[in-house]
């Protein structure tokens, strides 16, 4: 019947029958092998003959049908029903072979090329079916059976391997790969993961069948030992599977099993001097198994501490072996910290260890590992709509090509990556993105500088004309965007992780957040908190002590810091418009301060600025914001401490700005609302909320206290110079309230006004008088406006630097002027149109000297004077050919810059002001020479 049967199996005819009469066939062999052991057991000599008459049954069903079988279930598609029964046969035959069945049948093989195929088959179907099992997961029993089996079949044809195809002339390079899949596909499969089960499930599986993993997982061992010189050969191939092994937290499985790496090691290291290809091969699968949830701080450190011990038993591979663990270990350590948060809701803290994951591919230059983390970055966030971060981490691909038909070195995640085969062709793509991201992220100044580069690619490289019309029009519209939409500045976080319960990347370490537009800081702090409900806020905003730091649960804290980065040069003293200027306060910024005001000294109830001392503490973080992140840890803080007297100097020179970029603001644009502008000056001219220089007069300017500190003689000054600069410019603000208040609100106007009258008449007696100076704009004919350029030096520095002094000595001899041709005239003039504001007022005197021309009035303006226009007419006279003469010689007295910055007319308090003098030609041109050279 047998070979019928046979035939029919693989005809694949009649299969219901057949698989029901060889399922009773196992059957009966099953339950005959059970009563001969039980009459072995009564009657030994008539036990045995009855044993070894099934024996001889079992093995005639092996060697006629295990082989058919295993064809037709290989055969058989994986949804169709009969395939679970065929394996189920397949496993009874297995169970009811025993040592000697399988040497026998090994042995049957007529010759060695039909062995090794069966062997073959074999290993791919065992490991196919352990990858998709045909029973149900719940089924524990049947798949535990069947792996007990397969353990058994695997570790007889191990034997088989070692003993007929190890050997020089013999050996099988594909069969011994193919078994060391499957065993490493056998022990690592879910159904053996004892840990996942319940303690009674896992408990009961352990008794009757133990755990396969260990015995697995010696075979692996035994087996590459048995290898010899043949290792190499499995190198880096084997490489994967077996830290597929290693990873089973298991932990006598570990402790077998992680020094077979450095076997390689050793055995690479002998053969080329080095084992990049092993290392280069553990790394790339390591980002890989721990992503998809292996691995844990235990195997960190097992592999850590059994790799160090193995390589310092060996003086050649002590040094390189050294670094090569610490490289895997500071690599788990980032895989870990980034699967802990991977998953989580809010993706910050995963962005924050992608970022630590790329920068370490980086380090090590492994380019491939480092775009695929760069593009994992850009994708979490464009999901979380921050274009502008985006943008900068495409950016940094982009900046890895070259302009050049070189064919892409690392694989592109991606659409770009089928498409796109050079590397010219991948950058274009490449920054076309960006500048997509950047017009979203509202960076049209940074989407500005990508167009510029692929102009000149259109322009001067590839010449296609049309494509370089498009990026010029892109451009275009950038620039008209810088000016006409709104742009809110963002608002800047520093966050501070305290306490032990935190993970390594966020424990006891501090970050600078960029926040999102209109994000208040109570939604900012909601949404930092929200990953750690268990954490405290810190109400305090000084840096917490020992017992936080080291406290074993999590402490947070939060509040708002102030960009504290220098002006850009290019901007400084330019009557620049505000949507340009506030860009570049707000980005592009490394620093950071947050100023907590305190008092010291003896408390005066009746004067708070006397005592007013401010402690600024600076934060500089490891890049500029923004970046390829929206925060990034500080590396270093530096404190320092502001006197009453320099904090009361940066208040005003505070104020002044506002005052003159709200000024700014209401020229540019008249349809803004008046609100803001009646606020802030009402503020200050109103004696009713006034009295800031009341306290600052209390405080700093009397007698008692310039004796006492004879050391802040220049600070004082400067303090009563910005006082009387501020008289024009609320001036000129009133002017402006003036014109655009509704007759509602005349009434309030006009007490406004006689509180300025008295306010000015005070500070004119008390420090002078000052004259700011305003100038058309020829380039766009935009509106007047007001420029200052602020002392930015350190307040704690002794005394007021000047912007710009004027001595009394003659100027020199001026060389004999050539005449200028008529387009030599027109770029002289643009150029001095171009120029910056601080020399507006003494250009305009200087052309007015040349040409001798009127002044006009709606290009100079002094806002010192009343507000009816009649007190102006006096200084608009001509004055004599010897005051004209003497005006070649400038004095600070006349028209220089005062120590704050302010570019105008500064005259004394206890005289008269003297009439403005007129600079000669040689002047002026000399002034325009260093002006350029400065800038």
């Amino acid at each position: 019947a047998l070979p019928i049967l046979q035939e029919l199996i693989q005809a694949g005819e009649e299969e219901d029958a057949c698989i029901e009469l060889l399922s009773s066939i196992l059957e009966v062999l099953y339950q005959a092998q059970k009563s001969a052991e039980k009459l072995r057991a009564r009657h030994k000599d008539r036990g045995d003959v009855e044993l070894a008459q099934v024996k001889k049954h079992i093995q005639v069903i092996l060697e006629r049908l295990l082989h058919t079988v295993n064809r037709r279930v290989i055969v058989l598609d994986r949804e169709n029903p009969l395939r679970s029964h065929y394996v189920a046969c397949m496993a009874t035959i297995l169970s009811q072979t025993d040592k000697d069945h399988y040497s026998t049948y090994i042995q049957a093989f007529p010759s060695r090329p039909e062995l090794m195929d069966f062997l073959m088959e074999t290993f791919i179907l065992f490991k196919d079916l352990i990858g998709k099992t045909v029973y149900p997961g719940d089924w524990v029993v049947m798949n535990m059976v069947q792996n007990r089996e397969f353990l058994r079949a695997i570790n007889h044809f191990g034997t088989t391997l070692t003993e007929m195809f190890l050997s020089d002339s013999d050996f099988e390079l594909q069969l011994w790969n193919n078994y060391f899949h499957l065993a490493v596909a056998f022990l690592t499969q879910d159904s053996l993961q004892l840990e996942n089960f319940s303690p009674a499930k896992r408990n009961s599986i352990l008794a009757k069948y133990g755990d396969m993993r260990a015995t697995i997982g010696a075979s692996i061992r035994d087996m590459w030992y048995s290898l010899g010189q043949r290792k190499i050969e499995f190198i880096p191939g084997m490489v994967g599977p077996i830290l597929e092994m290693t990873l089973v937290p298991e932990l006598e499985l570990r402790k077998s099993t992680i020094p077979i790496f450095f076997d390689m090691m050793l055995c690479e290291h002998r053969l080329s001097g080095a084992f990049s290809r092993f290392e280069d091969e553990i790394l790339r699968r390591l980002d890989s198994e721990v992503e998809g949830g292996r691995g844990d701080e235990q195997y960190m450190q097992l592999f850590k501490s059994i790799l160090l011990s193995c390589c310092q038993s060996h003086p050649e591979l002590a040094k390189p072996g050294e670094d090569f663990v610490r490289l895997v270990s500071e690599l788990l350590e980032r895989l870990l910290d980034y699967r802990a948060v991977m998953n989580d809701e809010n993706k910050t803290y995963s962005m924050s260890c992608t970022v630590n994951l790329l920068n370490f591919y980086k380090e090590i230059d492994r380019q491939a590992m480092y775009i695929r983390y760069l593009y994992k970055l850009k994708d979490l966030h464009i999901s979380y709509e921050n274009y502008t971060e985006g943008a900068y981490t495409l950016l940094l691909h982009a900046r890895l090509l070259t302009w050049s038909e070189e064919s892409n070195a690392a694989p592109v995640p991606g659409p770009h990556g089928l498409q796109l085969h050079t590397q010219r062709q991948l950058k274009e793509a490449l920054y076309n993105q960006i500048i997509e991201y950047f017009d979203q992220g509202k960076m049209w100044e940074e989407a500005i500088h990508i167009c510029k580069e692929l102009a000149e690619q259109y322009e001067s490289h590839v010449f296609d004309y049309e494509m370089l019309s498009d990026i010029l029009q892109r451009e275009a519209k950038f620039y008209e965007k810088i000016l006409k939409v709104l742009r809110p500045s963002p608002d800047y976080f520093a966050v501070g992780y305290y306490g032990q319960g935190f993970p390594t990347f966020l424990r006891n370490k501090v970050f600078i957040y960029r926040g999102k537009e209109y994000e208040r800081r109570e939604d900012f702090e909601m949404q930092l908190l929200s990953p750690f409900p268990n954490a405290e806020k810190l109400k305090s905003t000084s840096p917490p002590g020992q017992d936080i730091t080291d406290s074993p649960g999590q402490y947070i804290q939060c509040f708002t810091v102030q960009p504290a980065e220098e002006a850009k040069l290019r901007l400084k003293g330019r009557s620049i418009p505000e949507q340009i200027t506030n860009f570049y306060k707000a980005n592009h910024v490394q620093s950071f301060s947050y100023s907590r005001p305190f008092k010291r000294g003896p408390s005066d109830p009746d004067n708070e600025f006397a005592n007013m001392w401010i402690e600024r503490t600076t934060f500089r973080t490891a890049y500029p914001l923004p970046g390829i992140l929206r925060w990034f840890a500080v590396t270093s803080t530096e404190t320092i401490i502001i006197s009453p007297l320099e904090n009361a100097i940066e208040t005003m020179m505070k104020t002044n700005e506002k005052i003159m970029s709200e000024i700014n603001r209401h020229q540019n644009e008249p349809s803004l609302p008046i609100n803001p502008l009646s606020m802030l000056l009402n503020g200050i001219v109103d004696p009713a909320v006034m009295g800031g220089f009341t306290n600052y007069e209390k405080a700093f300017f009397q007698e008692l206290y310039m004796q006492e500190h004879p050391e802040d003689a220049g600070k004082i000054e400067k303090l009563k110079d910005l006082i009387a600069w501020q008289i024009p410019l609320l001036a000129e603000g009133i002017r402006l309230h003036g014109q655009k208040v509704p007759e509602e609100l005349r009434p309030f106007h006009e007490r406004m006004e006689q509180c300025f009258e008295q306010l000015r008449a005070k500070v004119q007696a008390q420090y002078g008088l000052r004259e700011m100076m305003f100038f058309e704009d020829r380039r766009s004919g935009r509106p007047r406006s007001i420029a200052w350029v602020p002392d930015w030096d350190q307040l704690s520095h002794a005394g007021a630097r000047q912007v710009l002094h004027w001595d009394t000595e003659a100027p020199p001899t001026p060389k004999a002027a050539r005449r200028l041709s008529e387009s030599e005239e027109h770029r002289n003039e643009r150029r001095e149109s171009r120029a910056s504001a601080i020399f507006g007022s003494r250009r305009q005197e200087a052309r007015q000297s040349l040409s001798e021309l009127p002044e006009p009035k709606d290009e100079k303006w002094r806002l010192s004077c009343p507000m009816s226009e009649s007190s102006l007419s006096a200084d608009r006279k001509q004055p004599p050919p010897s005051q004209a003469a003497a005006g070649a010689q400038p004095s600070t007295a006349g028209s220089s810059l005062s120590p704050t910055g302010f570019g105008g007319r500064v005259k004394s308090a206890s005289k008269l002001p003297p009439l403005p003098r007129k600079f000669s030609p040689a002047v002026y041109e000399t002034f325009l020479e260093q002006s350029d050279a400065a800038a």
